[in-house]
C-alpha cells in the first residue's frame, strides 16, 4: 500500500514520520467533528505557526485557501525539496495569540 500523501506539501508520510490530523475548521470554531485531513507535523506546525485560529475558520477553511497564503506557499516550496520523513523545529516566530 503506497503511503498517504500529505494535501499541504504533495510528499508522500511515511509510517515513521511525524504526523498529525488537522481540522480544517478549528475545533474551537465549530469544527469538531469536521473534516480533518491527514499532513506530516511539520506543515500542520508551519499553519498553527502563522494563522490564528479565527483566520484558518474564516479564510483557510481548505487546503488550496492555506496553499495560496504567501508565507505557506514560501514554506511548501521549502518543504517539498526534503525528503517524506523530513522534520525539524517551525522556523521562525510563533504568531501572537
Amino acid at each position: 500500500m503506497d503511503d498517504p500523501i500529505c494535501p499541504l506539501c504533495g510528499r508522500p508520510i511515511p509510517p515513521d514520520a511525524k504526523q498529525s490530523l488537522h481540522h480544517l475548521v478549528p475545533r474551537l470554531k465549530g469544527g469538531k467533528g469536521g473534516p480533518v485531513v491527514l499532513l506530516h507535523q511539520i506543515c500542520h506546525n508551519e499553519i498553527h505557526a502563522t494563522l490564528t485560529e479565527a483566520e484558518l475558520a474564516r479564510e483557510y477553511a481548505s487546503i488550496d485557501a492555506l496553499k495560496a497564503h504567501p508565507r505557506l506557499a514560501k514554506f511548501i516550496r521549502w518543504v517539498a525539496k526534503r525528503p517524506p520523513g523530513f522534520h525539524s523545529k517551525t522556523p521562525g516566530a510563533r504568531r501572537k495569540r
